[in-house]
Order: structure tokens, then C-alpha cells, then sequence
């Protein structure tokens, strides 16, 4: 008896590596929740500085045979110019972000988060993000081996792809409060 993948849908989320498709896992509400927060946060920074524009589970074409969907991802006016239209289609992005980030849930592997880490920086990311809110912390990769872990009292920094982007991490990870005048 053999193990058949799931079938892939047209509205699944998928990547594509090593030239096939691949299905995605489902995310937490609460890991959706931090990657649109960190999305919201990137995008005001880079609206404000007009420095480019942030895709949301967006599928990037890497190389020949990858195409990854970080589920936060900057690509500055220096590789996608603001007068160039994104496109419209199905298709991956034939651009490499700048920034990648990959918040972490329980169902991610840390083999697939490695690899992922590593196809980025081979394809020209400049920096990744790997976050892991059940932690409170961020793993900053500048390269696939240099690494900085931030926790929730430290600051996150944007550079070297977004100069000057600054969000301290209790921000990012702040719970609401209970409404006590109620």
C-alpha cells in the first residue's frame, strides 16, 4: 500500500520545491495573527519611506525548481521598481525578496525551516526572520549560519533590507489586557 499526497486545490497554499508541488500547512489564529501584525508594522515603515512593498504568503520564484511562500516578505523599489506592476497571476513572483520571515507553528518541522533558511539565502535574501511566538523570540539570520536570538524585551531591527525599521518585540507579541471597567 503507498502513501499518496493530499491533493492540491486550487485555493491551497503550496510551494514548489525540488519542481514539485507541495501543500502547505495550516497556521494557528494565533501564528496568523503575529505574521499580520509583523506584516502591518513592516508595511507602515516601508509606506512611510516608500521603500517597497510587503507580500503576505506570496509564492517567489527562488530558482528553477523552488518557489517559496514566506508568510512575510519585503521587496524594496531597488529589485521590484514602484512604477513596475506586480503581477496578477497564479504565478510565483520572478523576484527575490529582500526580507523573509517564517513564523513558526507546531505542525513546522525545524528540517523544513532550516531548508527554507537556506534557499533564501541562496536565491539572495539578505535577511530572514524566523519567529516563534509560542517562545516570545525571533531568530535574525543574516546568513544561514549567523544568527541572533531576540526576545520580548529586545528590539527588532529591519537591516540591512530595511534600514532604520525598528519594532520593539512587545509590541509584536503583546497580549490584550481584560477590560477591568466593564
Amino acid at each position: 500500500m503507498s502513501s499518496l499526497a493530499p491533493p492540491i486545490h486550487d485555493d491551497d497554499l503550496y510551494e514548489v520545491i525540488g519542481g514539485k508541488r507541495v501543500l502547505l500547512s495550516k497556521k494557528s489564529a494565533y501564528c496568523a495573527l503575529i505574521a499580520g501584525q509583523l506584516a502591518y508594522h513592516v508595511g507602515n515603515f516601508a509606506d512611510s519611506k516608500q521603500a517597497g512593498r510587503i507580500a503576505i504568503k506570496g509564492l517567489f520564484h527562488l530558482t528553477s525548481n523552488c518557489d517559496r511562500r514566506p508568510d512575510v516578505a519585503f521587496v524594496s523599489y531597488g529589485r521590484w521598481l514602484s512604477t513596475r506592476s506586480v503581477p496578477r497571476t497564479d504565478d510565483a513572483w520572478n523576484v527575490v525578496p529582500n526580507l523573509a520571515a517564517e513564523v513558526i507553528s507546531p505542525r513546522d518541522s525545524a528540517e523544513g525551516v532550516e531548508q527554507k533558511i537556506s534557499e533564501y539565502f541562496k536565491a539572495g535574501v539578505e535577511i530572514v526572520w524566523v519567529v516563534h511566538p509560542s517562545q516570545n523570540k525571533i531568530h535574525v539570520y543574516d546568513s544561514p549560519t549567523q544568527i541572533q536570538v531576540l526576545t520580548i524585551s529586545d528590539v527588532l531591527d529591519g537591516r540591512p533590507a530595511l534600514p532604520g525599521f525598528r519594532l520593539p518585540l512587545v509590541e509584536l507579541f503583546a497580549e490584550p489586557s481584560e477590560d477591568k471597567g466593564s
